[in-house]
């Protein structure tokens, strides 16, 4: 189920919140956690026993590295070892498994090895929401066991944490310490449910007005064989609107829904195409998985404390593995890969870019510049699809005459709208996040107009994916 659909805005939402509002405040967190398990069940009825299996070692974890005496240490450690070993080999199994098939058969066969039978290659269903989970989950355990909070002893509260559906499928990433005091008393007010309602809204606006058109210029783009540069960049452009305006359109969707019930998420996106070097990029892209990398990854393998060189180093590790995450795929590696190098060039030369004497706005756009180029990598099918889209880009891809017949489909005067409203709002509107936190008439009625308008576009549009869905 997702959130730009009719059934979930007309049925299932509602249905939650009149049922959530007419439980007394002690069995809001059960009802919250079973319209959860069926949000997430809605598809598939199994992807639940994963989602509980996640939820149930890193409670029980949780417990036993919680409770444990300060000399009973060896025991903390095996607790620790159980939930992180727990949940990544069961992303790895559904995410990794088959990626690492087809790699060991292209080695051997690389290798010309006599003999070689090539094992059969599985493909497995990725279970919704998976990669985001498993770290909220994961996460948890290794607060308790750093001693960054305390152990939860209600196991239903703990469910509520993990499976919450405003923000399970897509994020952000919440950490339990920042919800626990909500999950044990939260305020509900009608300002609180009124910003809500204006984050959601605008929200799904990103969503069905600027991602989904954006996203259909991406694809036809990144489906033609050969381009014209400008062609190529116009396309790439799109892909970078599409994929911001779909992830933060989601991210403020899970804000909203999360305030509808009681609850305060962080800002995921603070206008990240903005930034004046990659460092500021990931200061402002996805913040919570940006936060998540540098508390358990960055940190732990020396963080900025062993000197600039192993700083770089570390930076490049955290990205690459960040890629991975994102996807089974050598595209992610090398998307990772291109973030990481900056992010380390940028750490030598003294958390500047190299570009960094250029005025702010030539910084912004060289940064953008470089975030399309990463970007490529995300969104081609193959690497060497991604490798001729950027020759297609800079000039080095010969393009047959009838590569102009795509202009027709690429420059509609709708397209052209939806490029010129995304763009405007990119670089000049306000955020979401300072624009509800007042509420006054003019807003509330921008709100229901813009609102009514997705609702009414929604139901002409055949095309509505959420991108990191797929994550």
């Amino acid at each position: 189920m997702v959130f730009s659909s009719h059934i979930f805005l007309f049925y299932f939402l509602p249905l939650s919140l009149l049922l959530y509002y007419s439980m007394p405040k002690r069995g809001r967190n059960v009802l919250l956690t079973g319209v959860s398990y069926i949000f997430y069940g809605w598809s598939n009825p199994l992807f639940t026993l994963l989602m509980f299996y996640s939820t149930l070692i890193d409670y029980c974890c949780g417990l036993v590295i919680g409770l444990a005496r300060d000399d009973q240490q060896r025991r903390r450690r095996i607790g620790l070892a159980i939930s992180i070993v727990g949940n990544l080999s069961l992303l790895g199994f559904f995410k990794y498994t088959g990626f690492a098939m087809e790699n060991y058969n292209r080695f051997f066969t690389f290798l010309g090895v006599d003999g070689f039978d090539p094992v059969p290659v599985l493909s497995f269903l990725l279970p919704l929401g998976i990669s985001f989970y498993t770290f909220q989950s994961m996460s948890y355990t290794i607060d308790v066991y750093r001693k960054d909070g305390e152990c939860v002893r209600n196991f239903l509260d703990f469910c509520c944490f993990v499976s919450m559906f405003p923000q399970l499928v897509a994020g952000p990433i919440i950490r339990f310490q920042e919800v626990a005091d909500q999950l044990a008393s939260r305020v509900h007010s009608w300002e609180k449910f009124a910003r809500g309602v204006a984050f959601f809204s605008l929200g799904m606006a990103k969503k069905v007005l600027l991602a989904n058109p954006c996203g259909k210029i991406a694809d036809t783009a990144f489906g033609a064989g050969s381009l014209h540069w400008l062609d190529s960049w116009f396309g790439v452009v799109a892909y970078s609107f599409q994929i911001y305006f779909d992830f933060s359109g989601y991210s403020d969707m899970a804000i909203g829904l999360g305030l509808m019930f009681g609850f305060v998420f962080a800002k995921n996106f603070d206008s990240p195409y903005r930034s004046a070097s990659i460092t500021e990029f990931w200061q402002r892209w996805h913040i919570s998985l940006s936060t998540w990398l540098r508390e358990y990854l960055y940190i732990p393998l020396g963080g900025n404390r062993k000197g600039p060189v192993r700083t770089a180093v570390n930076l490049a590790i955290v990205m690459l593995l960040g890629g991975l995450w994102h996807g089974a795929s050598w595209n992610f590696v090398m998307w990772g890969a291109i973030h990481g190098l900056l992010l380390g060039s940028e750490r030598l030369i003294g958390r500047k870019p190299f570009y960094f004497r250029l005025p702010k706005a030539g910084r912004i756009g060289v940064t953008f510049v470089l975030v399309l180029i990463a970007w490529v990598f995300f969104r081609a099918e193959t690497f060497g699809g991604a490798l001729h889209y950027l020759g297609s880009m800079f000039g080095l891809i010969e393009v047959p005459a009838s590569s102009l017949l795509l202009d027709g489909l690429l420059y509609t005067p709708y397209s052209l709208l939806a490029m010129a409203v995304a763009a405007l709002v990119v670089w000049r509107s306000p955020q979401t996040w300072d624009w509800t936190k007042e509420l006054g008439m003019v807003k509330v009625a921008t709100v229901m107009a813009v609102f009514i308008v997705s609702v009414a576009v929604l139901s002409m549009q055949s095309y509505n994916p959420f991108i990191y869905f797929n994550f």
